[in-house]
């Protein structure tokens, strides 16, 4: 399947900076009830974004609420962002709501190969980084944008400084490319085709 590519991106942050917010945050199982990803974002962080479980009502108290935040596609997170249950979903919900990419000082496993295999860019940077970020974006969010370079694999704050990151070379050419995993695969039809001719002599008696 094709995705967006990731390049460049200079977006607003949204500060999510506590420890340990897990995918039952990011995207409540109550949220879950479609047959598609197509309108998983309006659940995402439900149980913060809405006064009452099951509710459509607004809280003002929410980041994500405030007009500050509006169009919000970078997520700055805490320790262990995404970790809990393995449910795809959220991913999902995050990439519907508009969010290209979240900073953290780690990542649950699970929830970080999801990012990539869903076009969606995590980024490891020190928790002093991601905290230094945040300080430079939040007296005036909209203007105070954050730039990051897929390419040369570096984050600009709104001040110059500049924070680089380390990412699988694997995980950098889907994302740059705009590939999930079949696509990745399908980029290897030589490779597979070249191999599957040479089993084939070496074990014919496997493909009667």
């Amino acid at each position: 399947m094709s995705l967006q590519p990731f390049t460049h991106h200079k977006g607003i942050a949204a500060p999510l900076l506590q420890a340990n917010i897990d995918t039952d945050a990011i995207i409540p199982s109550r949220e879950m009830k479609l047959v598609s990803k197509k309108g998983l974002g309006e659940g995402l962080f439900a149980a913060w974004r809405y006064k009452l479980p099951g509710s459509r009502e607004i809280n003002p108290d929410f980041i994500l609420n405030q007009p500050a935040y509006n169009n919000t596609s970078i997520l700055l997170g805490g320790p262990n962002f995404g970790c809990g249950s393995s449910r795809e979903h959220a991913v999902w919900a995050l990439v519907e709501y508009g969010i290209r990419a979240i900073i953290a000082p780690g990542f649950g496993s699970i929830f970080y190969n999801n990012c990539i295999a869903n076009g969606l860019l995590p980024i490891v940077l020190a928790e002093s980084a991601v905290s230094s970020l945040a300080e430079t974006c939040k007296s005036a969010p909209q203007r105070d944008r954050i730039a990051i370079d897929l390419h040369n694999q570096s984050v600009t704050s709104p001040r110059g400084e500049v924070f680089t990151f380390e990412i699988a070379p694997d995980a950098r050419d889907m994302l740059l490319n705009g590939l999930d995993s079949i696509g990745a695969t399908l980029q290897k039809t030589a490779a597979i085709d070249a191999f599957e001719e040479k089993d084939r002599t070496r074990r014919s008696w496997a493909y009667l």
